[in-house]
C-alpha cells in the first residue's frame, strides 16, 4: 500500500528493480531517439521563432522529467511541430522574432503552459480536453500541417518572408520571389528531402534525419555554403533603401537610449520605495513616466519590425572596395557599366549603429553556445501574463491531447495502462522545469515516440538516455552543427508534418455525422484564415462543435409508437403501423434539460392534438438519462395540463437517476406511483385495463391491435 502511494507521487520508481536486459534495450532505444531528436528539436525551435540551439535546451530536461512523472513508458516528450507553431503565432504580435524579448516570452509561455497542465492534473480535470472534439482536432491538425509546411518555403528557396497579420499574404510574398531563388540553398533542401525519403522507403531502420543532416552539413562545410560580410549603411547606392536603413539604425539607437532611461527610472523608483519617508506622489509620477517610455519603445519596435521586413526583401550586388573607393552595394541589375560585382547576391540580415550584416550565401545554423542552459526564473509581468493567457490555455489543451493520443495509441500495442491525469502532471512538470532551463513549450512527439516503441523501449529510462545524449551534444558537439544549412532544417520540418495531413479523416467525420464534418471543415478553414493566430482557429472550431452538440440535443428524436407484428412497440412512421385511437405511445430519446424542454412540451401537445379521442398518454422514457430543474418543471406542467383535459399520463422505463430527482422534487408524488412502470408492457396492461372499464365493447379490438391477434388475446386473458 505504501509502495503504491509512493509510486503515485514518484512514478519512475515503478522502473525498479532494473534488469541488465531492460537497461541495454532502453539505452539502444534512447540513442535511436536522440539521433532523431537533436536535428528535429533544432528545426522546431526555428519554427517557434527561436534560435536553433533553444531546441536542444527544450530537448534536454523536459523529455527526462516527462518520462519520470508521466504514465507512458514510450512517450517521447520534447519540441513538436504544432506546439512550436502555436508558440510562434502567439508571440509574433508581441515581439520581433528571435529577439531577446521574444525568447523571454517563449520561456514564460512554457511556464504558463506547465502550470495550466499541472493544475488540471492535480485536480484530475483531464476530461477538460474533451471540449476539443476529435473532428476539431482533425481540422486543426490538417490546417496547422499545411501552415507549417508553407512557413518553411522561404528557407527552402533561400528568399525572405515577412511576418504580418495575414499568413497568406506572407506566403504570396515568398512566391513572388521565386525568381530570386538561391539555387545552392534549394539544392541542399531538396537533397535532404531525397535522402530522408529514400531511407524511409528502402532502409526504414536507419536514422534518415541524422544521415541527411550529417551529409548536408559536411557538404555545406566543403563548398563554403555560408558566405557573410559586413558593410556600412552609406555603402548602399540606392537613396531610398539607404534612407530606410538609416531610419532603422537610428530607431534601434533610440530604443537603446529609452531602455537606459527605463533602467535609470526603475532604479530610482526601487530606491524611493525602500526609503521610509518616500513620496507616494513621486513614486506614482515615476511609474507613469516609465509606462510612457515603454509605450514609446513599443511603437518604435512595431515601426522597426515593418522596416526590417522591407529591408530583407532587397537583393544587392556588391562592387568590392578599391584603393580609392569603398565597397558599394547596388540593387540587383543596377551595377553601373564598367564596374564588376563580386558575383554574390547579398541581403541585409541586420542593421545596428550604421553597420550592416550581409548574407551572400546560404543560411546556416551558425554558432551554438556550448554548455548547459542558464537556470533561472522566467521574466514575467502581469501585463505579459494576461497577453499570453489564452495562448497558454490553447497550447496546454492541444499539447496534452497530442500527447495523450500518442500514449493511448502505443498503450494499445503494449497493453500498458495510461492515466490521463498522471500524464497531465508529467507534461505540466516537464514544461515548468523546462521554463527554468530556457525551454519553450513542449509536448509528446508522434514520430519520436514511434521510433522509441519500435526500438524496443521498455521503460521511460530510454527517454532519460536520450536526454543525456542531448546533454553530451550541448557540452561537446555543438561546433559540429555550425555549418548545418537552414534549408535542411526546413526539409526536416516539412518531412515530419507530411504525415499530419490527413484529409480522409475529415471525409470520415463528414460521413459519420454531418455536424462533425462541418466542425472539422470550419476549423480547417478558420485556422488557415486566422493564421498566424492559430489559437483563434481552434477556438472557433471548439465553440462551433459545442454549439452543434447543443443544437442536436435541442431536438432529440421523438417517435410515436405502434404495435409491430412481432409484438414490440415500433416507430409508426418507419414501419407504417396503425395508431391506437385510445392510447398515445411516444418515445423520447434524449435528456431533458433547459435547452430542449420547449421541444418536449411541443411534441407532447402536438401528439395529443393529433389524436383527440385518446385519453391515455404513455411516455416511454428509456432514453431520458438526465433531468434538470427545467425538465422537472415542464413535466409537472404537461401532466397538470393534460389531467385538466381528462388525459392520464403514464411513464415507463424511467432510470434511477431520473427517478431520484423526481422523488426529491416532489414530482413523483404528483404524477403518482400508479402511473410509473418499469417497462412499456406493464404500462400498457394498466392502460388497457382502464380503457376496457370505460369501453367494455372495445376489449377484443384493443387486444387484437395491441397484443397481436387472437393468440395474443388468449395469452392476455
Amino acid at each position: 500500500m505504501m509502495n503504491n502511494r509512493l509510486t503515485s507521487f514518484l512514478p519512475f520508481l515503478s522502473w525498479w528493480p532494473l534488469s541488465g536486459a531492460n537497461v541495454r534495450t532502453d539505452l539502444i532505444a534512447g540513442i535511436t531517439v536522440a539521433l532523431v531528436l537533436i536535428p528535429q528539436s533544432m528545426a522546431y525551435a526555428q519554427l517557434a521563432g527561436l534560435p536553433a540551439y533553444y531546441g536542444l535546451y527544450a530537448a534536454f530536461l523536459p523529455g527526462i522529467i516527462a518520462a519520470m512523472w508521466g504514465s507512458s513508458a514510450q512517450l517521447a516528450t520534447g519540441p513538436v511541430a504544432v506546439a512550436s507553431l502555436l508558440t510562434a503565432s502567439a508571440l509574433a504580435p508581441l515581439a520581433a522574432t528571435g529577439s531577446e524579448q521574444f525568447v523571454a516570452l517563449a520561456i514564460l509561455l512554457a511556464l504558463m503552459v506547465g502550470l495550466v497542465q499541472l493544475g488540471l492534473g492535480i485536480f484530475k480535470l483531464g476530461v477538460v480536453v474533451n471540449f476539443l472534439s476529435h473532428p476539431v482536432i482533425v481540422g486543426f491538425t490538417n490546417a496547422a500541417a499545411i501552415i507549417i509546411g508553407l512557413s518553411q518555403l522561404n528557407k527552402l528557396f533561400g528568399v525572405s518572408m515577412g511576418r504580418s497579420e495575414h499568413f497568406i499574404n506572407d506566403i504570396l510574398g515568398v512566391l513572388q520571389q521565386i525568381g530570386e531563388t538561391h539555387w545552392p540553398t534549394l539544392v541542399m533542401g531538396v537533397s535532404a528531402f531525397a535522402i530522408m525519403w529514400l531511407l524511409k522507403k528502402y532502409a526504414p531502420k536507419l536514422p534518415g534525419v541524422l544521415i541527411a543532416v550529417t551529409i548536408t552539413t559536411i557538404a555545406s562545410f566543403a563548398i563554403g555554403f555560408e558566405h557573410n560580410s559586413k558593410g556600412k549603411v552609406e555603402q548602399i547606392a540606392d537613396a531610398e533603401v539607404r534612407s530606410l536603413a538609416d531610419d532603422f539604425s537610428r530607431t534601434e539607437s533610440k530604443m537603446e537610449e529609452l531602455n537606459a532611461v527605463i533602467a535609470g527610472k526603475s532604479a530610482e523608483l526601487k530606491h524611493l520605495q525602500k526609503e521610509p519617508g518616500g513620496s507616494p506622489q513621486h513614486s506614482a509620477a515615476l511609474k507613469y513616466e516609465i509606462e510612457l517610455v515603454r509605450l514609446e519603445i513599443k511603437d518604435l519596435e512595431n515601426e522597426n519590425r515593418k522596416a526590417a521586413r522591407s529591408l530583407r526583401k532587397f537583393i544587392f550586388e556588391q562592387v568590392p572596395a578599391t584603393e580609392t573607393q569603398a565597397a558599394r552595394l547596388y540593387l540587383t541589375g543596377q551595377v553601373p557599366q564598367g564596374e564588376t560585382s563580386d558575383g554574390y547576391r547579398w541581403r541585409i540580415k541586420k542593421v545596428n549603429k550604421g553597420e550592416l550584416k550581409l548574407v551572400g550565401g546560404g543560411e546556416v545554423v551558425g554558432s551554438i553556445p556550448s554548455g548547459l542552459p542558464d537556470i533561472g526564473v522566467p521574466k514575467m509581468s502581469w501585463e505579459t501574463i494576461m497577453a499570453l493567457l489564452s495562448s497558454a490555455l490553447v497550447i496546454s489543451l492541444v499539447g496534452f491531447m497530442e500527447a495523450i493520443s500518442i500514449a493511448k495509441a502505443m498503450a494499445a500495442k503494449t497493453k500498458q495502462r495510461i492515466d490521463p491525469n498522471q500524464e497531465l502532471l508529467g507534461q505540466g512538470i516537464s514544461n515548468i522545469v523546462g521554463s527554468f532551463s530556457q525551454s519553450f513549450p513542449v509536448s509528446g512527439s508522434f514520430s519520436r515516440s514511434a521510433v522509441n516503441l519500435n526500438a524496443g523501449a521498455v521503460t521511460g529510462l530510454s527517454n532519460v538516455f536520450a536526454g543525456l545524449i542531448v546533454l553530451v551534444t550541448l557540452l561537446f558537439l555543438t561546433p559540429l552543427l555550425y555549418h548545418l544549412p537552414q534549408a535542411v532544417l526546413a526539409a526536416v520540418i516539412m518531412m515530419a508534418v507530411i504525415g499530419l495531413v490527413n484529409f480522409k479523416a475529415i471525409v470520415h467525420a463528414w460521413h459519420t455525422h454531418k455536424h462533425d464534418g462541418v466542425a472539422a471543415i470550419v476549423t480547417f478553414v478558420a485556422t488557415l484564415a486566422f493564421a498566424p493566430h492559430l489559437d483563434n482557429g481552434i477556438m472557433v472550431g471548439a465553440g462551433l462543435s459545442i454549439l452543434l452538440y447543443l443544437y442536436r440535443t435541442m431536438k432529440p428524436r421523438v417517435a410515436i409508437l405502434g404495435r409491430h407484428p412481432d409484438g414490440t412497440l415500433r416507430d409508426v412512421k418507419v414501419h407504417d403501423l396503425p395508431v391506437s385511437e385510445n392510447v398515445i405511445a411516444m418515445r423520447y430519446d434524449g435528456s431533458l434539460y433547459f435547452a430542449n424542454v420547449p421541444y418536449f412540451e411541443d411534441t407532447v401537445l402536438e401528439a395529443v392534438a393529433n389524436n383527440p379521442q385518446a385519453k391515455h398518454l404513455l411516455i416511454v422514457a428509456d432514453g431520458i438519462n438526465q433531468l434538470d430543474a427545467s425538465g422537472d418543471e415542464v413535466i409537472h406542467h404537461v401532466v397538470e395540463r393534460l389531467r385538466s383535459n381528462g388525459i392520464r399520463v403514464v411513464f415507463s422505463g424511467l432510470k434511477k437517476q431520473v427517478l431520484d430527482i423526481m422523488r426529491h422534487s416532489g414530482l413523483l408524488a404528483y404524477i403518482g406511483e400508479e402511473n410509473i412502470f418499469s417497462d412499456e408492457e406493464k404500462a400498457l396492461e394498466s392502460i388497457y385495463a382502464e380503457v376496457v372499464k370505460v369501453k367494455p365493447d372495445a376489449k377484443r379490438r384493443l387486444l387484437k391491435q395491441h397484443i397481436g391477434g387472437d393468440d395474443g388475446i388468449k395469452t392476455w386473458l
